[in-house]
C-alpha cells in the first residue's frame, strides 16, 4: 500500500494531494483501503498535501458610479453549468517582470472555462478569458443566455467593452458589494490553488512563455483529472458529463 501511495505522490500533478485526496484517488483506482490506513501510512512516509496561502487582491477597484448589483451575495452555488461564472486576475513574478493571469470559473462544476495570460493588466486580459469561455461553451452547443457573471470591482471588469460583451452574450453582470475578498471568494480560492499547486512548486519562471505553457497544462489537468473535495472527489469534466447525460435522459 505504501508503494501505491508513493505512486500517486510521485505524480507531477498529484504530488499536491493530501490524505483525503490520496484516499479518494486510491478508491478511484480500484484500491479498497480505509482512510485511517492511508492517514497512518502517509504519516510514516512523511507525505502531506500542499498548503495554500493568502494572496493580496490584484485588481484595482473602479469608481462606484453605475456599479451592477451583487446578485451572488457570497452564495457560490449553481444548479447547473453556465448559470454562474466567477472571474478574477492573479499575478506571477518572473525574471523578466510580472505576468498577469485571468481565470473564469463555472461555479457548478468548478470547470475553468476560460483563461488568459499577459504582461499587461488591461481590459483585454480579462476580456480574452471571458471570450474563451463563451466560445468553448457555444462550440459545445451550450446555452449561456441568462448566465450570471460575478467579479470584484476591478476596473478590468467594469470597463465598457467588458460590459458590452456580457450584454452581447445575454449574460448578467454581478459585482461584489462590500469590496473584500469574501465577495469573490470562489475565484480567489482558484487563484490560491493555482499559486500553490503550480506557480510556487514549479518556479522560478523566466517569463510569459513558460508561464503560459505551464498554465495551459495545469488548467487541462485541473479540468480533466484533478479531483475536488466539493465535487465528491470527482474532476470537473466528470461532473459536467454526468449532468448533461442526466439532462439528455430527462429530456428524452
Amino acid at each position: 500500500m505504501k508503494e501505491e501511495i508513493m505512486r500517486i505522490h510521485a505524480d507531477r500533478r498529484m504530488r499536491v494531494y493530501g490524505i483525503r485526496k490520496i484516499h479518494a484517488q486510491l478508491n478511484r483506482d480500484g484500491i479498497d483501503v480505509a482512510r485511517c490506513t492511508v492517514e497512518r501510512l502517509c504519516k510514516q512516509l512523511g507525505i502531506r498535501g500542499t498548503v495554500r496561502g493568502k494572496f493580496p487582491r490584484t485588481t484595482r477597484p473602479a469608481p462606484e458610479t453605475g456599479r451592477p448589483k451583487d446578485l451572488v451575495d457570497r452564495q457560490f452555488v449553481a444548479a447547473a453549468p453556465n448559470k454562474l461564472w466567477v472571474a478574477d486576475i492573479t499575478y506571477v513574478r518572473t525574471e523578466t517582470g510580472w505576468v498577469y493571469v485571468a481565470f473564469v470559473l463555472d461555479v457548478f462544476s468548478r470547470m475553468i472555462v476560460g483563461w488568459q495570460a499577459s504582461t499587461r493588466m488591461y481590459t483585454d486580459l480579462a476580456l480574452d478569458a471571458l471570450n474563451m469561455g463563451l466560445f468553448a461553451r457555444r462550440r459545445d452547443g451550450h446555452d449561456v443566455n441568462g448566465l450570471v457573471h460575478h467579479s470584484d470591482r476591478g476596473v478590468q471588469y467594469r470597463a465598457l467593452r467588458y460590459a458590452h460583451r456580457l450584454e452581447e452574450a445575454d449574460a448578467v453582470a454581478s459585482v461584489g458589494s462590500r469590496g473584500d475578498s469574501y465577495d469573490n471568494a470562489m475565484a480567489e480560492a482558484l487563484n490560491s490553488l493555482y499559486k500553490a499547486e503550480l506557480i510556487h512548486l514549479d518556479g522560478p519562471w523566466d517569463g510569459i512563455d513558460d508561464v503560459e505553457t505551464a498554465t495551459a497544462d495545469w488548467v487541462a489537468w485541473f479540468n480533466q483529472d484533478r479531483i475536488h473535495s466539493m465535487l465528491n472527489y470527482q474532476p470537473p469534466v466528470e461532473v459536467e458529463a454526468a449532468y448533461w447525460a442526466q439532462h439528455a435522459t430527462s429530456a428524452a
